[in-house]
C-alpha cells in the first residue's frame, strides 16, 4: 500500500521550472537516479530498459553494413593521447586519470577510444585486402570535467556506441560517413519520435583531431539545441599519428582513411524532454519498456475480471504488456502510476466491460478515451499505437519548424537567441569570431551548417565580412 505522504504526481509544471521539471520525471518515472559519487548516475531498469530498444535497434541497422562489434579496453596508455595533438589537447580537461604504480606509466579512463583501437589497427592491416575494416563497440565512457549533473545528459560517466572504420579512399570513407548519420537520423526521427537537422560542425566546434564533423541537432522544448549524434571524416590524421599503413594493389605503400561515430544515453534524455508531459513521462511506442498495460477492476468477482485481462494479455502477446493485478492499490491510483511511467496505452476492464464485450482504451499521449470491442482490439492496438507514435514526431516537427527563424543583423540575431530561437545567418566561420558571439550572446554557438545552402551568401552576422556559409545558432546542453 503507497505512503500517504507518498508524492506520486510531478509537482512543477513543465513551462514554469523545466529543469526541475525533467528531474523529477526521469526520477519518479524511475529511469535513472543520482548516485552516492559525485557526477555519476544510476540507470535503473526502465531507464535500461530503453536504452536495450535503441541498441537492438541501432546493432541490426549496422551490421547489415557490414559493421562487427568489439571491445578495447577502459585504459589509454598517456602515450597513446601524445600521438595526435590536436586529439590530446582537445579531450586534456576531461580526463581522469589511474597511475600503475610499478611501471609509474599513467593510463586515463577512456574518454572515447581512438587511440586505443587504432594501436591495434596499426598491427592488423597489412594490405587492401585488409580493408575496409568496420567496428563498433557498446560501452561505458568517462569525461571528467563536469561541473553540473543533469541525469542522462550531463554525468561524468555514461553509456555510448563509437563505430571505428578504416577505408582505402577518401571517396568510401566520405561516403560511409555520411551514412552512418543518416542512419543516426533514421534511429532519432523513426524510433524516438525525435526530429533532427542535419549538417556539419563549424572549425570550433570540429571533433579534435579530425576533418569534418557531421552532427544531428535536435531543439528541446526549453529552447536549447541537443546534438543527438555525430559523425566525423577523420581524413588521415590519425593513420599518420598511428602508423597506420597498407600496401596497395600496386604494391605501394599507402595511408588509409578514417572515420569514427557515435551517440550515448543523452538520447534518453531528448525523448524525456521531447514529449513528456505535467502528469510525467510520454513514451512513444516502439521505444517503450511496457507498450500496454491492463488495469482490471473489480468488486466481488475479482477472478473473472482477472481471467479475462489475461486472456487479453495472451491476446496481444506481440506486444510489450504488463497486467497490473497488484492488491491494495485503487484503480485511480494505476492509472496514475502508469501515466507517469509513460506507457502508450492502458486498457481498463471491469464487470460492465465483461458484460458487454467491450473495454475502454486509454491513450497516454492525449488522454483520448474509447471504448472497443474485444473481437476489434488486436487490430485497434496496432492502429491506435501507430497513430501515437506518429503523433508525438508530428507534434515534435511542427514545433521544430516553428522555432527556426532568419536574422539579417545583429540586434535582430541577438532579440532571436533571447526568443529561444534556432537562427539562421551567415557566417565568416572565424574561430575567434566564434568565441566573440557566444560571449556577448551569453553561450549561444553555432549548432550546424545545414547540407542546403544559398547561392548567394551575405556578411557575417557578427563581423560583417563575407560569409563563408550559412550557419544555425543557438543555446544547447
Amino acid at each position: 500500500m503507497p505512503k500517504k505522504e507518498e508524492k506520486l504526481g510531478i509537482s512543477v509544471k513543465k513551462t514554469e521550472d523545466f529543469s526541475e521539471w525533467y528531474n523529477e520525471v526521469v526520477i519518479k518515472a524511475e529511469l535513472a537516479e543520482h548516485s552516492v559519487i559525485k557526477g555519476f548516475m544510476v540507470v535503473r531498469p526502465r531507464g535500461y530498459a530503453i536504452w536495450e530498444h535503441i541498441q537492438e535497434y541501432f546493432d541490426n541497422r549496422i551490421k547489415k553494413l557490414g559493421v562487427k562489434n568489439s571491445y578495447f579496453p577502459l585504459l589509454i596508455p598517456e602515450k597513446f593521447f601524445k600521438k595526435e595533438a590536436e586529439h590530446a589537447k582537445g579531450f586534456a580537461p576531461e580526463l581522469a586519470w589511474v597511475m600503475d604504480q610499478e611501471q609509474r606509466e599513467k593510463y586515463a579512463l577512456r574518454p572515447t577510444s581512438e587511440t586505443i583501437m587504432y594501436d591495434s589497427y596499426a598491427n592488423w592491416i597489412r594490405s587492401w585486402r585488409d580493408l575496409p575494416l568496420r567496428l563498433n563497440q557498446w560501452c561505458n565512457v568517462l569525461r571528467w570535467e563536469v561541473k553540473q549533473t543533469k541525469l542522462f545528459l550531463r554525468t561524468r560517466e555514461f553509456l555510448w556506441q563509437e563505430g571505428h572504420c578504416v577505408y582505402e579512399t577518401e571517396e568510401e570513407c566520405e561516403k560511409e560517413t555520411l551514412i552512418y548519420l543518416k542512419e543516426y537520423k533514421e534511429l532519432c526521427e523513426e524510433l524516438l519520435a525525435v526530429p533532427v537537422l542535419e549538417g556539419k560542425k563549424t572549425e570550433k566546434e570540429r571533433f579534435a583531431g579530425g576533418k569534418t564533423t557531421y552532427t544531428l541537432e535536435a531543439l528541446m522544448p526549453d529552447g536549447k539545441a541537443l546534438q543527438m549524434g555525430t559523425s566525423h571524416n577523420l581524413g588521415q590524421n590519425f593513420a599518420k599519428a598511428f602508423n597506420i599503413k597498407f600496401f596497395g594493389k600496386d604494391e605501394k605503400e599507402y595511408l588509409p582513411w578514417q572515420n569514427s561515430w557515435g551517440f550515448s544515453t543523452r538520447l534518453i534524455g531528448a525523448l524525456v524532454m521531447m514529449h513528456s508531459d505535467d502528469k510525467g513521462l510520454v513514451l512513444p511506442p516502439r521505444v517503450a519498456p511496457t507498450q500496454i498495460v491492463i488495469v482490471p477492476i473489480y468488486f466481488d468477482d475479482k477472478n473473472k475480471i482477472i481471467k479475462k485481462a489475461t486472456e487479453m494479455k495472451n491476446m496481444l502477446k506481440n506486444y510489450e504488456v504488463e497486467l497490473d493485478d497488484r492488491d491494495g492499490y485503487t484503480p485511480g491510483w494505476k492509472y496514475n502510476e502508469w501515466e507517469l511511467k509513460g506507457v502508450p496505452l492502458r486498457i481498463e476492464i471491469g464487470p460492465k466491460d465483461v458484460e458487454k464485450k467491450h473495454v475502454v482504451l486509454v491513450r497516454r499521449d492525449n488522454n483520448k478515451k474509447e471504448f472497443i470491442k474485444v473481437t476489434q482490439l488486436d487490430k485497434k492496438v496496432k492502429e491506435t499505437l501507430e497513430d501515437i507514435q506518429n503523433s508525438l514526431f508530428n507534434k515534435a516537427k511542427k514545433f521544430l519548424n516553428s522555432s527556426i527563424v532568419e536574422a539579417k543583423n545583429w540586434n535582430e540575431f541577438v532579440k532571436q537567441i533571447k526568443n529561444k530561437k534556432l537562427v539562421k545567418v551567415f557566417f565568416c566561420g572565424n574561430v575567434k569570431c566564434e568565441d566573440e558571439i557566444k560571449e556577448k550572446t551569453d553561450g549561444a554557438t553555432s549548432r550546424l551548417i545545414p547540407f542546403e545552402q544559398p547561392k548567394k551568401l551575405g556578411k557575417c552576422v557578427h563581423c560583417s565580412k563575407e560569409g563563408k556559409f550559412l550557419v544555425i545558432f543557438g543555446k544547447a546542453y
